[in-house]
């Protein structure tokens, strides 16, 4: 029997952050979608239009995209301690920024601020726990600490509207920047940017963008990256936008049974992370073969909606969307296949530029199936209506899988096995 290199057996450090990183990443999941449940207030006391609203949104999103090369150069070059540090400030000024701001150009600035200081919260974990786990604990680890992650949105629904009724949306933000405080001092305290025996490592000494021009000549790093852009673009986009209007309006469900549907999908996504990762790091040993799978059954599941027919039964919709999130999960696992086809001081800008077109996919197709739903959905009533958005990510993924499909699998898992063995 093989058995992986554990780089810190029996380290309780490691688990403290697991644990803190984790809840680190909660934060950003909650900032993400916050100003959902708060809109009327805006609105009311801001008179702001839908198209400030949306800029408001939007520039959380785009100021953590633009962010994802400069960090992933400065995890590797300075570590993620310090990085986590820097932004850490950023975190917390947008928050307290934003309570604060009076105009709507000073509440999308602060957004922006704040999505800069959230930027690092999950690849700068990513980047610890590839350095103190086995390379065989990765993939789970990571969706694990996404499924917990994923408690954020619950956070920015009922219990911020209730603390938004009870104290009000500035007072609640100010809250928010002194456990985003909290958190990150004692991430800071905690964290190390690897074992004792590799503290003394010496940084990466090529020039700043060796490692970008490197990734560009990589067939598998594009590859990976339009396969994360359309594959989590289109769950995305379906979950927080276009998912709702085709069970209200098409399938003709009540605004409760899509609330459950959406849900279910939810449920099916925060499932599938760990699962997936356990199943890619001890049962498969490979990442092409749990994602490549699970990327064509999430196309089937998506096209199947084309066929659907008005009125169906709640328990096929719920299983429906449940699938669509448990299968749209392994898409997590691209971030271990990339990390384990570049050189080690590189893993942390292999990681980064992925999740740069991760976030900017979410765009894409929300502007995408927009475009294609048209400007009134309540007039699409029918589920044929909305067949244009699932052919859309039909011929998405099917391009994604045959792109993805020619990327070399990732060997580390079988590698470090039998290294150890020998």
């Amino acid at each position: 029997m093989t058995s992986i290199k554990d780089p810190a057996p029996g380290s309780y450090r490691r688990w403290a952050i697991f644990a803190i990183g984790s809840l680190n990443f909660l934060l950003s999941m909650f900032y993400r979608v916050s100003t959902a449940v708060i809109s009327p207030a805006l609105v009311r006391e801001m008179d702001i239009t839908s198209a400030q609203l949306s800029n408001l949104s939007a520039a959380f999103y785009y100021a953590f995209a633009l962010c994802q090369l400069p960090l992933g150069i400065a995890i590797d070059r300075v570590g993620a301690r310090i990085a986590m540090s820097l932004l850490s400030v950023a975190a917390v000024g947008g928050a307290v920024w934003f309570a604060m701001g009076t105009t709507p150009g000073q509440l999308t600035a602060a957004r922006a601020l704040l999505g800069i200081g959230m930027s690092g919260n999950m690849m700068i974990l990513m980047a610890l726990l590839s350095q103190w786990f086995p390379v065989n604990r990765f993939a789970f680890l990571t969706g694990t600490a996404v499924a917990l992650g994923a408690l954020g949105n619950l956070l920015a629904a009922t219990p911020l509207a209730m603390l938004n009724l009870k104290i009000g949306w500035r007072a609640s933000f100010v809250v928010f920047g002194l456990v985003n405080a909290v958190v990150v001092a004692a991430f800071i305290f905690v964290a190390r940017d690897g074992p004792e025996a590799r503290k003394g490592q010496a940084r990466p000494r090529e020039s700043i963008l060796a490692g970008l021009r490197h990734l560009a000549r990589m067939y598998g790093y594009w590859a990976i990256s339009l396969s994360n852009f359309v594959r989590y673009g289109f769950f995305a986009a379906l979950q927080s936008l276009w998912l709702a209007p085709f069970m209200t309006f098409g399938l003709g469900l009540s605004e409760i049974n899509s609330a459950n549907a959406l849900f279910c999908m939810g449920i099916g996504y925060m499932v599938g992370l760990p699962f997936w990762g356990s199943i890619s790091d001890r049962i498969l040993l490979s990442r092409k073969r749990a994602v490549l799978p699970t990327m064509a059954a999430f196309c089937l599941i998506m096209l199947s909606f084309v066929r659907w027919e008005r009125s169906p039964d709640l328990w096929k919709v719920f299983l429906a969307c449940f699938g669509l999130g448990f299968t749209a999960a392994p898409g997590q696992i691209m971030y271990a296949h990339i990390k384990e086809l570049v050189p080690h001081g590189m893993a942390a800008r292999a990681m980064t530029s992925v999740n740069l077109f991760t976030i900017l996919g979410v765009g894409a197709a929300i502007h995408l199936l927009g475009s294609l739903v048209g400007p009134d959905p309540s007039k699409l009533t029918t589920p044929e209506s909305f067949s244009s958005l699932w052919w859309a990510g039909a011929v998405a993924l099917v391009a994604a899988c045959i792109v993805y499909g020619f990327v070399p699998d990732s060997s580390a898992l079988r590698r470090e096995g039998g290294r150890k063995a020998s």
